[in-house]
């Protein structure tokens, strides 16, 4: 069965909507949102602390890891002040991802190519502190293997570009979008990128602008291990709540059709 990871960063946006600098007063809050995403079937729960703290705050990560019970996901820039607090908190996976201060989210994956020798430094200093390790990268071979040099125990596959593409193609595996690639195109893409990393040792996840139209295909691909959304499970709940949201998310991810 394919895991889902929860990502809870935007219930912390709501929060720091009406109530910058006041997480413990303010509502709501994430830490109830992960124990509801619990309750729903929730494999694991993510979050992005980020430079500029705009959703989650120092103080979620360290509650969050005193009271979830299930995986505890913690997205982050392969800087020294984060390299720091992961080794500190010890969330269970630490998964690099790139970060720009005027991004909305993180589009793209990591260049661990172009920076080998650092990843594999970053990478030797989470492990030490007893982490599994793991890179956000786009479907590209040079960066699995790169990865897998770094030492990484995860690759997580960028889908993206697959959303895009099913929403340009409202879902049909044989139109064309904008970027000139069809779904189908995309999803085969994916396919081969997970079969490389399974190849080389590592664990095969994905994530980003996953949905429940599209999470289907994805989910369904041989040899995935966990796919990790937020933003649509988040939305969802405006409607019928995290913990619901959550379980019609899992039901569709393992519904073979």
């Amino acid at each position: 069965m394919i895991q889902l990871g929860v990502n809870i960063d935007h219930v912390a946006t709501l929060r720091q909507a009406r109530y910058p600098g006041q997480p413990d007063a303010g509502e709501p809050d994430p830490v109830r949102a992960a124990h509801e995403a619990e309750l729903g079937g929730a494999d694991g729960i993510t979050v992005h602390l980020r430079e500029d703290r705009r959703h989650i705050q120092d103080r979620d990560l360290e509650l969050l890891k005193r009271l979830v019970k299930i995986k505890l996901n913690l997205e982050m820039a392969a800087t020294d002040e984060m390299i720091a607090i992961a080794e500190r908190v010890g969330p269970h996976t630490a998964m690099l991802v790139p970060e720009g201060r005027e991004e909305v989210t993180t589009e793209g994956g990591l260049d661990i190519a172009g920076a080998a020798e650092r990843f594999a430094s970053v990478v030797a200093r989470l492990k030490a502190a007893g982490l599994v390790v793991s890179a956000f990268i786009d479907p590209e071979p040079a960066q699995v293997e790169a990865a897998a040099r770094a030492g990484f125990d995860v690759c997580e596959v960028h889908t993206g570009p697959y959303a895009a593409a099913f929403a340009a193609a409202g879902g049909d595996r044989r139109v064309r979008g904008r970027a000139k690639t069809d779904v189908g195109e995309e999803i085969d893409r994916i396919a081969a990128i997970g079969g490389d990393i399974r190849q080389l040792g590592m664990r095969w996840n994905a994530g980003h602008a996953l949905n429940y139209h599209n999470v289907g295909p994805i989910a369904r691909l041989d040899g995935i291990e966990e796919l990790h959304i937020g933003h649509a499970i988040v939305s969802r709940s405006v409607f019928v709540g995290i913990r619901q949201a959550v379980a019609e998310m899992k039901r569709l991810m393992n519904t073979d059709v």
